[in-house]
């Protein structure tokens, strides 16, 4: 059991993830209910989104075993499968069981969730293999970028569902922008966490530091939380919450812009920037969802 604990802290840290995740999924659920007017969403729509969506992310981890077995042993050989720690074939299985425990969490809610999460679970079985032609998104990193953040709205789209489809509602109107804030938001914490110092760079680790130079790939992490910021507005503007969206996530960003010139000098290690990605991103979903509704009594 010791070996699967240090799995988790090397490579899908629960106690990092799952207060994020609890915070991407409860505002889901909760930006629905104010979205339609309806009234406080109950607490299995809670438990269902985040039970689901942490498996999920979970599952977007292994896959990535998988996908990246070869370039982890040659490249890699420090990571857990590549050691020894685990093997994929007990990784599958542990794939397996967390799709069983979705179904569960689905059946034990609202049957009818099962079509949407599949609707989730196919395209994440086109990420898997790439979409079938990986070299050729391997060459061009934007439209893999965007390719993959399409998993993002697909279940945060899951989520909201998790309110909705058990009342006996369709999807409210204006979840557009608060999706598309989610994948834009996706693009943040992907490149966030792959920005690095040139002394922290790897070989055989493809980074945006790396593939656009450290201003390039800053300018772009900065692009992407403005059009978070934007789409964010206009999802709160659905809910009558735009200033308290502004003023926080504006905070967030101010930061950013302060901090960024000493990450630029080499004064600022990427880890930072990771660090103040996960604040953004909390900032965002406690925004747009749990604050507001509390504040709704």
């Amino acid at each position: 059991m010791s070996r699967w604990w240090i799995y988790q802290k090397e490579r899908f840290p629960v106690f990092a993830h799952g207060p994020l995740i609890a915070a991407f999924s409860a505002c889901a659920v909760a930006f629905s209910s104010m979205l339609r007017g309806a009234a406080p969403p109950q607490w299995q729509s809670y438990l269902t989104a985040f039970g689901v969506c942490l498996l999920m992310f979970f599952q977007l981890r292994i896959a990535d075993e998988f996908k990246d077995r070869e370039e982890d042993a040659r490249w890699r050989p420090y990571r857990p499968v590549p050691r020894g720690l685990v093997k994929l074939s007990e990784l599958r299985v542990v794939f397996i069981i967390a799709a069983l425990l979705q179904i569960a969490l689905v059946l034990a809610h609202d049957f009818r969730l099962l079509l949407v999460l599949a609707a989730a679970w196919t395209y994440f079985t086109l990420m898997s293999v790439e979409f079938f032609c990986r070299d050729w998104l391997k060459a061009r990193p934007v439209v893999y970028l965007l390719t993959h953040m399409g998993i993002m709205p697909l279940v945060d789209f899951f989520g909201t569902a998790c309110e909705w489809l058990p009342r006996g509602a369709s999807a409210p109107s204006g979840l557009g922008w608060f999706l598309t804030a989610s994948f834009f938001n996706g693009i943040v914490i992907e490149i966030g966490r792959k920005l690095r110092q040139p002394a922290d760079e790897e070989e055989g680790v493809e980074t945006y530091s790396r593939l656009w130079g450290k201003s390039g790939g800053a300018a772009v992490w900065l692009a992407a939380m403005s059009a978070t910021l934007g789409c964010a507005a206009m999802a709160a503007a659905r809910i009558g919450f735009v200033l308290p969206v502004l003023t926080a996530l504006g905070s967030v960003l101010a930061i950013a812009l302060i901090i960024l010139p000493r990450y630029l000098r080499g004064q600022l290690p990427g880890k930072r920037i990771e660090s103040l990605t996960g604040l953004w991103t909390l900032t965002l979903y406690l925004m747009l969802g749990i604050v507001p509704l509390w504040l709704r009594g």
